[in-house]
C-alpha cells in the first residue's frame, strides 16, 4: 500500500471536507432551478424529507465502508469479499463515473471563474456566446483542474483539509453576504413568500422523483467520494454525527441559495422557471441592473467557484486513491495523472455547448430520454444514470450480499447507542438497515426508471 493515503487531522477537517465535497455546483446553481421548475416551497419541503429519510442512510453506509475497510471503493469490497461482479459494479464503476463527471464538471466550474471577471468588470457578452467560445472555456477548464491538482497533491490533511476548512466558512459568508443585498430588494417579499409557503398541489409524483434525485446527487453517495474519504476517517471519530453534519451542511447551502435567488429573480419580474440557464443567463442580467451589481455578481460567481472546486477536489482524490491503494502510485503521479487524463477528456465537453456544431448537436435516445450534446450525454449517462445505479448496488451489496453486522459493530464503534438505544422503542441500527435493505433500493428503482420515461414527462 501507498503510504500517501494520509488522514484526517480532526473531526472538524473531515466535516469540512466531506461537505465541501458534497457541496457543489448542484447545491447553488442545480437546487435553485429545479425548485423553479417544482413549485417553490412544495419541492423544498419534499427535497429535505428525501434527504433525512433516504440520503443520509446511504452516506451513513458508504462512511462506514470507508473508515471499515481502510480503502478506496475497488479495495474496500475487495476485503469485504466481493467477487468481480461486485467490484466492478460499486468498485470500479463509481471511480470511471467520478472521473468522467470530473471531465466536464471542471468545465462548469471554469464558467464561474470566467463569470467573475465578466461580471466584476461589466463585460458584455452574453451566456451563450461565452460558453461557445473555446478560448474562453479550455483554458478556464484547464485552471480548475490544475488548482485542483495543486491541491490534492499537498495530500489529505496538509492539502484538501487545509483548503476545505478555509473554502467552506468562505462560501457561507459570501452566501450570506449576496442573500443580504438580494432580501433587500424592492419586490424581493414576492420571492421570500414563493419560496417559504408551499403550496401543496403542486406536489405530485414527478416533483417527489426530481426531489430524491436531487437529495442524492447533492449529498454525494454513489460516487465513491465518501467511501474513499471515509477511509480516512480515525476510528475514534463518530460515524453518525458527522454524517448528520454534512447532511445538514450541504442542505443548508442548498436552502441557502434559493434566499439568494428567488428574492432576485422576482424582484426583477423574472421567471423562477428558467431551468439551467437560470443562474448564469438571468441573474448574471439582474446583478447588472442592481446598484453595485458588479460587485454582487462577482461575489455570487466567485461563491459558485468556492463550491465548485470543493468538489472537483473529492473527485480527482477518489480515482487518484484507487492508483495509490490498488498499484502502489505515489500521490505525485496518480494526481496528475487523474488531473491531466480529465483535462484531455474534457475538450469535447467544453466544446459541445456552441463551440463546435457537431460535438454540440449529436444526440443520445436512453429510451425515450433524448440528451443532446456531449456534456449532456455524458451528464445524463454518468452523473445521472450509472451513479443512481451505483447507488441501488451498494444497497443490495451491503443490505444482503455481506454481514451487515461489521457495519453495525463499525457505525456503533463510536457511538454505543446506535445498537444499545432506542427512538421510538427500536434500536437505531434497526431503522438503518430497514432504511438500507428495504427503502433505499425500492424508492432507487423507481427513480431508475423515471429516468427511462417510464412515468412520463
Amino acid at each position: 500500500m501507498s503510504t500517501d493515503r494520509g488522514q484526517w487531522g480532526s473531526k472538524f477537517g473531515f466535516i469540512m471536507a466531506a461537505a465541501g465535497s458534497a457541496v457543489g455546483l448542484g447545491n447553488i446553481w442545480r437546487f435553485p432551478y429545479l425548485t423553479g421548475e417544482n413549485g417553490g416551497a412544495a419541492f423544498v419541503l419534499v427535497y429535505i424529507l428525501c434527504v433525512v429519510l433516504v440520503a443520509m442512510p446511504m452516506l451513513i453506509n458508504e462512511i462506514a465502508i470507508g473508515r471499515l475497510t481502510g480503502k478506496n471503493p475497488v479495495g474496500a469490497v475487495q476485503k469485504l469479499g466481493g467477487n468481480k461482479f461486485w467490484i466492478s459494479l460499486i468498485g470500479v464503476l463509481p471511480l470511471i463515473v467520478t472521473f468522467v463527471v470530473l471531465s466536464y464538471y471542471s468545465t462548469i466550474a471554469g464558467w464561474t471563474v470566467g463569470y467573475i471577471f465578466t461580471s466584476l468588470f461589466s463585460l458584455k457578452i452574453s451566456f451563450s456566446e461565452f460558453i461557445a467560445n473555446p478560448s474562453y472555456v479550455i483554458p478556464l477548464g484547464g485552471a480548475v483542474i490544475l488548482m485542483t491538482a495543486y491541491i490534492v497533491l499537498a495530500g489529505v490533511s496538509g492539502g484538501i483539509e487545509k483548503a476545505t476548512k478555509i473554502l467552506m466558512p468562505m462560501l457561507f459568508v459570501l452566501l450570506i453576504l449576496v442573500i443580504l443585498r438580494s432580501v433587500t430588494l424592492p419586490g424581493a417579499g414576492k420571492g421570500i413568500e414563493y419560496y417559504l409557503v408551499p403550496d401543496f398541489s403542486k406536489i405530485n409524483g414527478h416533483v417527489v422523483l426530481a426531489a430524491l434525485t436531487q437529495a442524492f446527487f447533492s449529498l454525494g453517495v454513489g460516487w465513491g467520494m465518501m467511501i474513499t474519504y471515509g477511509s480516512y476517517l480515525n476510528k475514534n471519530q463518530n460515524i453518525v454525527t458527522s454524517s448528520l453534519w454534512v447532511s445538514a451542511m450541504d442542505t443548508s447551502v442548498a436552502l441557502l441559495a434559493g434566499f439568494m435567488v428567488f428574492p432576485a429573480v422576482f424582484a426583477f419580474n423574472q421567471s423562477p422557471a428558467e431551468g439551467p440557464t437560470l443562474v448564469f443567463n438571468v441573474l448574471a442580467n439582474i446583478f447588472q441592473q442592481m446598484p453595485l451589481g458588479n460587485i454582487a455578481g462577482a461575489l455570487f460567481f466567485l461563491l459558485l467557484f468556492f463550491a465548485a472546486i470543493t468538489s472537483t477536489i473529492s473527485m480527482l482524490e477518489a480515482p487518484s486513491a484507487y492508483f495509490m491503494d490498488q498499484k502502489n502510485w505515489n500521490r505525485k503521479k496518480a494526481a496528475w495523472t487523474v488531473a491531466i487524463a480529465a483535462f484531455l477528456l474534457g475538450i469535447p465537453s467544453a466544446l459541445s455547448t456552441g463551440a463546435l456544431e457537431g460535438l454540440s448537436i449529436v444526440q443520445v435516445n436512453f429510451l425515450g430520454v433524448i440528451k443532446t450534446g456531449v456534456m449532456d450525454i455524458l451528464d445524463y449517462l454518468f452523473g445521472s444514470l450509472l451513479m443512481m445505479l451505483v447507488v441501488l448496488s451498494t444497497c443490495v451489496y451491503t443490505g444482503w450480499f455481506i454481514k451487515t453486522e461489521i457495519l453495525v459493530d463499525e457505525i456503533a464503534f463510536g457511538m454505543p447507542t446506535f445498537k444499545s438505544g432506542k427512538i421510538l422503542g427500536i434500536a437505531p441500527y434497526k431503522i438503518w438497515l430497514f432504511m438500507i435493505r428495504f427503502v433505499c433500493p425500492i424508492i432507487i428503482g423507481i427513480v431508475i426508471l423515471n429516468m427511462f420515461g417510464v412515468f412520463g414527462s
